[in-house]
């Protein structure tokens, strides 16, 4: 049983404190939680008693014995400073994402987990997804053949109100980035899950809809994958009404599409199977027969998240650290996710095209190609 502690008291901390304070499924024997700690007393101790569990302090929380992992949920710009602190004091660390706003941070967060041989994992949990499962299984088994597009759209809103919520909101400091870095990482790193690691990226960014932000509220892209694949990125804030995540993968023998973590389109070639020659248009589906839908709709939090996928991860977590091995989403996938982000605003601050390396550094700049 992994005892836990949660730095960060608001709306995704509470989240997670609620998986952990009342666990179930492959949660009931791996975890529980002990205390939570944030800037704001009064906000830990009405989430402490929602919970049932204690209020501290950071340094007290860190100083317990009691507590073996805490989930860092701070401001995106802490996350490497408070993570080394918990990893210092013997901790694990399960951090929110981004890993944090910039390669540097999030290089000494993963050298301070390999220094002091403790489990670092990054929260990620739309490879949990369902849709997701099966559609890398589909890609790893070369169902779909050769992979050859991968689109990736993030049409979201947000209002004024939500920057005006946290002094830390759309700030570079501490936000590290607008529509890409916070909303849309998630979908960057299922897209590598799924297709490979980015490799190149040409992009453009504009603040258009949001003034009193110092980051961007719209990023386009283009992308070049390491096997080969040519990506094309949409992520903004400044889409009202705002509309769903999608994540769509092409290949030369089939084609999947995630929407809203759901499998929306899926097919593959069968045996024999002659294509028309100017394709099916979206017919036949084969979604539900690979993934079919549950008999009722699955449970989601009052934030609006659904529980499964963060249980699963969390309980990913814990089967790492028990076994000594590497959780599914680990500090490099946490960077990799962060170096694209960082190449697109590179290309868009510079107007070249940004190339990354395997371990997903920025390697050179180089004038666009028509």
């Amino acid at each position: 049983m992994l005892r836990f502690g949660i730095l960060g008291c608001g709306s995704i901390g509470g989240f997670l404190g609620r998986l952990l304070a009342r666990p179930d499924g492959p949660l009931r024997e791996r975890a529980t939680l002990v205390a939570v700690a944030g800037r704001d007393p009064v906000r830990a101790h009405r989430l402490a008693t929602e919970l049932g569990c204690e209020a501290l302090a950071v340094p007290e929380l860190l100083a317990r014995t009691d507590i073996d992992a805490v989930a860092v949920c701070t401001p995106s710009g802490t996350h490497a400073e408070l993570g080394i602190a918990a990893l210092r004091a013997g901790k694990h660390v399960l951090v929110e994402k981004p890993i944090d706003v910039t390669l540097e941070a999030a290089d000494r967060l993963i050298d301070a987990a390999r220094h002091t041989g403790r489990t670092l994992g990054v929260i990620s949990q739309h490879r949990f997804d369902p849709a997701a499962e099966v559609a890398r299984a589909a890609i790893e088994d070369g169902t779909l053949g050769r992979i050859t597009s991968v689109l990736i759209e993030v049409p979201l809103w947000r209002a004024r109100s939500y920057y005006a919520s946290g002094q830390w909101r759309g700030t570079r400091a501490l936000d590290g980035g607008g529509a890409l870095m916070n909303q849309a990482v998630h979908a960057v790193d299922l897209a590598q899950w799924l297709a490979g690691p980015v490799v190149e990226a040409a992009a453009h960014t504009g603040r258009l809809a949001h003034d009193g932000i110092e980051v961007e509220d719209v990023a386009t892209a283009s992308l070049k994958f390491a096997g080969g694949a040519l990506g094309a990125l949409l992520a903004t804030t400044a889409a009202y009404p705002g509309r769903t995540t999608r994540v769509a993968v092409n290949g030369e023998r089939g084609s999947v599409v995630i929407d809203n973590d759901e499998l929306a389109y899926f097919h593959a070639a069968r045996e024999g199977e002659r294509p028309a020659a100017y394709g099916a248009y979206g017919d036949g589906n084969q979604a539900a027969d690979r993934c079919p839908p549950p008999p009722e709709p699955p449970p989601r939090d009052r934030i609006g998240l659904l529980h499964q996928p963060h249980r699963d991860q969390l309980a990913d977590f814990c089967d790492a650290v028990r076994t000594g091995r590497p959780p599914l989403v680990d500090g490099a996938a946490g960077r990799r996710a962060v170096a694209v982000v960082h190449a697109v605003y590179t290309s868009a601050r510079t107007g070249r095209t940004v190339r990354l390396d395997e371990s997903g550094n920025l390697t050179q700049d180089k004038g666009r190609t028509p």
